[in-house]
C-alpha cells in the first residue's frame, strides 16, 4: 500500500511538472506573450529559440507569419542558414521582428545565453537602421518596391516599433536586455523623430486635424494606397494605437496634446452606434459570412476605412472600387478582412484622466482650465472675444496655454503682452477663423510713429505660436497699416493668411528669431519689414501692386535678416514691376533660396532707397531660384548669388538657433 501511494504521488508530481514545462498555446504570438516565465527555461523553449536564431537574418530582422515553434528539418535549417546574408523578406509587418525581440528578451531573462542578447541587440539595430530621415518606417527593410516603401501604420507596424524603442529609450524594465548608453541615446532620438512624423502625418480636413491613414507617402507624407482593396483613407483601427502611443509620452508637448484631443474629437464624431457585426461560423469555427445588423444603442464601433473628406465608411474588393456597405463586396474579402473595430473605445476610456493630467479640455462640465481656453462667438466657448481670453491667461506660465478660436470673424485689435508668454493661438480653420481690424496711419494720428499702433494683432510675448488663422488689416490703400506686428523672440506662425496693403507684417525685437511656415502673405509697399531674424518656409508672398516686397532694418553685425526658402512669389496682374527689397536701414539682409519668382520681379531685383551707402553695407542674395522673375545676370551688381557652400549655411538650425534648443520644431 505504501508503495502504491508513493507511486501515485510521483505520478502526480510528474504530471504537474510536465504541465508546467509545456505551453498549450498554438499561435506564435501567444507563445511569446502568454507563456509563464518558467516555461522559457524548458527544453521546448530552447528548441524554439534555436529556430528563432536561424530565421533571423544577419541584418537583424525577421520575416513575417512564421510559426517559429514548428519543427524544422535538416534541409530547412540549411536553407535558413543560406538565407541569413540575403536580408530576404525582413519586415516589421504583422508584428515581425518586434515579437521575436520580445521572445529573445524573455529567454534571456531566464537563460543567460549571450546569443539571445546579441540577437535582441541586432534586432534593435535593424529597427534603428530602417527609420527614414523624416521619422517614419517602411513596411519592409531593406526597401521592397511598391507600396511597401510607404510610412506604414497598417496593422500597428510603426507603433509596434516605437513601443520597442520607447521602452529602451526610457530604460524601463520591460526588456531584460540593457543596451549601451549610446544605443539608448539613439533610441531617444529615433523616438522623437517618430513622434514628429506622427504629428506631421495627422490628416487635416478643411484645416482641422482628424486621424491617420494606414499608409502615408514616405516623401510627401500624404495618404497613400496599398493593396487594391486598401485605398487611402482615414483609419478607425490604426489611429487608435497611434493615439495611445501619443498618450504614453511623459510630459507631452502642446502639439501632442492637440493631436490627441483632435483625434478624440474625430473618434467621437465617427463612431457607429446603430450597427452590430454578426459572424456566421462553420463546424470548424471558420468565418463563412459576416453581416452588419441594424441595432439600437449598439456598442460603438468604427470603420477601418473612411473617406478622407466625408468620413463615410467604404469597402473594397480586389477591383479597388469603393462600395458603401459590406454586403456589396465578395465573400473572400468580406470574410477575410477586418472592416470594423472597437479599438478607439480604449482611447475614449483613457482620455478623461489623461486630459486632466495634461491640461486639456474634456467636456463642458469640467472645471475651468487656464491651460486651454476656447473662444467662440456663439457663446459655446469660455469667451466670445480673443482679447478677453488673453486677459485670462496666467502671466509667465510654466506650461503652454492654448487659446483655441472657433470659426468666425473677430473684429478686434488683439495684443499678446510681454508677460503672457507661452501662448498658442490656434484657429479652427485658416479660411474661416479671421481676426480683422482697420486701423491705419492717418486714423491713429499719433505723429510720425503712428504706423506701429496700426496692428490688428500685436505679439510682445516670447514663445508665442499661431496657426490656422487669417490676420487681416482691412483699411485698404490708406497708407501704413499693419496686420501682424511681432516684437518678441521665438515666435512661430504656421498655416496662416496675413493680409494687408502697405506694411502688412512688421518683425522686430532685440535679437529676435521668428519662423513663418506654410503662410500666405500679401501686401503692397514694404509689406514685410523690420529688424528681426525671420525665416519664411513654403510661403506664398503675393504683391498686390508694383512696389517693394521687403524693407529690412537688420541691425549691424547680425548674421541673418530675412530668409525666404522654398517660397513662391506671386502677384496681381497689375503688379508688373516688383522689387525683392529695399533697405529700411543700411545693414539690411534679405536672402531668397530655392524660391519661384513670377514675371513681376524686376530684372534688377533690388533697390537702394536713395541710400548709396546701403550698396556697401546691405547683403541681398539669392540661390537656386527659378521662374521668369529670376534673372541673376541682370541683378544690381551689389547683390549676390550664393555658392552652394554659402547656401548650406542657411539651415533652419543656423538661422533660428537660440538658447532654447529647437524651439521651432513641431514638437516644441
Amino acid at each position: 500500500m505504501m508503495q502504491l501511494k508513493k507511486t501515485a504521488l510521483m505520478l502526480i508530481l510528474f504530471l504537474s511538472i510536465g504541465i508546467h514545462a509545456q505551453t498549450t498555446y498554438k499561435r506564435w504570438p501567444d507563445i511569446i506573450r502568454k507563456s509563464d516565465a518558467a516555461w522559457f527555461t524548458t527544453a521546448d523553449a530552447k528548441r524554439i529559440a534555436e529556430n528563432v536564431l536561424l530565421y533571423q537574418r544577419d541584418i537583424g530582422g525577421w520575416p513575417k507569419n512564421i510559426q517559429m515553434q514548428d519543427e524544422l528539418t535538416e534541409k530547412q535549417k540549411k536553407d535558413l542558414i543560406a538565407l541569413k546574408k540575403t536580408a530576404v523578406e525582413t519586415t516589421t509587418d504583422n508584428g515581425a521582428t518586434c515579437q521575436e525581440m520580445l521572445f529573445m528578451s524573455r529567454m534571456y531573462a531566464q537563460v543567460k545565453d549571450e546569443r539571445y542578447r546579441e540577437s535582441f541587440l541586432k534586432g534593435l539595430n535593424y529597427l534603428l537602421e530602417a527609420q527614414y530621415a523624416n521619422g517614419g518606417w517602411p513596411q519592409f527593410y531593406p526597401l521592397k518596391k511598391g507600396y511597401y516603401t510607404h510610412i506604414t501604420y497598417n496593422d500597428d507596424s510603426m507603433v509596434n516599433i516605437m513601443n520597442v524603442i520607447k521602452a529602451v529609450a526610457d530604460e524601463s524594465d520591460y526588456y531584460s536586455i540593457k543596451p549601451s548608453k549610446e544605443v539608448v541615446e539613439k533610441c531617444k532620438k529615433a523616438f522623437d523623430k517618430g513622434i514628429d512624423c506622427i504629428l506631421k502625418t495627422q490628416y487635416k480636413q478643411n484645416g482641422v486635424l482628424t486621424a491617420w491613414c494606414a499608409q502615408h507617402d514616405e516623401i510627401t507624407l500624404a495618404p497613400a494606397n496599398a493593396r487594391a482593396f486598401e485605398l487611402a483613407s482615414l483609419s478607425g483601427y490604426e489611429s487608435a494605437k497611434i493615439v495611445l502611443l501619443l498618450m504614453s509620452v511623459n510630459k507631452p508637448s502642446r502639439e501632442i496634446v492637440t493631436a490627441v484631443r483632435s483625434a478624440v474629437e474625430w473618434f467621437e464624431k465617427t463612431k457607429i452606434t446603430n450597427l452590430e457585426e454578426k459572424r456566421v461560423l462553420n463546424d470548424a469555427g471558420k468565418i463563412v459570412d459576416k453581416k452588419m445588423i441594424p441595432t439600437a444603442n449598439a456598442k460603438p464601433i468604427w470603420a477601418r476605412f473612411m473617406d478622407l473628406e466625408t468620413n463615410e465608411p467604404f469597402f473594397c474588393d480586389r477591383d479597388g472600387i469603393k462600395k458603401k456597405s459590406l454586403d456589396q463586396i465578395g465573400s473572400e474579402r468580406r470574410n477575410g478582412y477586418s472592416w470594423y473595430s472597437d479599438a478607439p473605445q480604449e482611447v475614449l476610456k483613457k482620455f478623461p484622466d489623461w486630459a486632466v493630467k495634461n491640461g486639456t479640455k474634456v467636456g463642458a462640465s469640467e472645471k475651468k482650465n487656464v491651460n486651454y481656453i476656447t473662444v467662440a462667438q456663439d457663446g459655446s466657448g469660455d469667451y466670445t472675444k480673443i482679447q478677453d481670453a488673453v486677459y485670462a491667461t496666467p502671466a509667465f506660465p510654466y506650461e503652454k496655454v492654448t487659446i483655441f478660436v472657433k470659426n468666425g470673424t473677430y473684429n478686434e485689435k488683439v495684443r499678446i503682452p510681454e508677460w503672457n508668454t507661452n501662448v498658442v493661438l490656434q484657429g479652427e480653420s485658416k479660411e474661416n477663423t479671421i481676426i480683422t481690424f482697420d486701423d491705419n496711419f492717418s486714423k491713429i494720428a499719433l505723429g510720425r510713429n503712428s504706423t506701429f499702433y496700426t496692428y490688428t494683432l500685436l505679439v510682445e510675448a516670447d514663445d508665442f505660436s499661431a496657426s490656422n488663422l487669417t490676420i487681416k488689416n482691412t483699411s485698404g490703400e490708406r497708407g501704413q497699416a499693419i496686420a501682424l506686428s511681432v516684437t518678441a523672440n521665438r515666435v512661430k506662425i504656421t498655416n496662416c493668411n496675413l493680409l494687408g496693403n502697405q506694411d502688412t507684417l512688421y518683425l522686430s525685437g532685440k535679437e529676435a528669431k521668428q519662423y513663418f511656415k506654410d503662410c500666405y502673405i500679401e501686401g503692397t509697399t514694404d509689406f514685410i519689414f523690420g529688424g528681426a531674424t525671420a525665416l519664411f518656409e513654403n510661403c506664398t508672398i503675393h504683391s498686390i501692386k508694383s512696389s517693394y516686397i521687403t524693407a529690412a532694418s537688420t541691425p549691424e553685425g547680425t548674421q541673418f535678416g530675412f530668409v525666404f526658402k522654398n517660397c513662391k512669389l506671386t502677384a496681381n496682374p497689375e503688379a508688373k514691376d516688383v522689387y525683392l527689397g529695399r533697405p529700411w536701414r543700411i545693414y539690411a539682409k534679405t536672402v531668397f533660396i530655392n524660391c519661384e519668382m513670377g514675371s513681376q520681379i524686376k530684372p534688377e531685383g533690388w533697390e537702394n532707397w536713395s541710400k548709396p551707402e546701403a550698396e556697401k553695407n546691405t547683403f541681398y542674395a539669392e540661390y537656386n531660384c527659378k521662374g521668369e522673375g529670376f534673372q541673376p545676370t541682370k541683378r544690381v551688381k551689389w547683390s549676390h548669388q550664393l555658392t552652394k557652400k554659402e547656401a548650406v549655411q542657411y539651415s533652419i538650425e543656423n538661422i533660428l538657433r537660440d538658447k532654447i534648443t529647437n524651439w521651432y520644431s513641431p514638437l516644441k
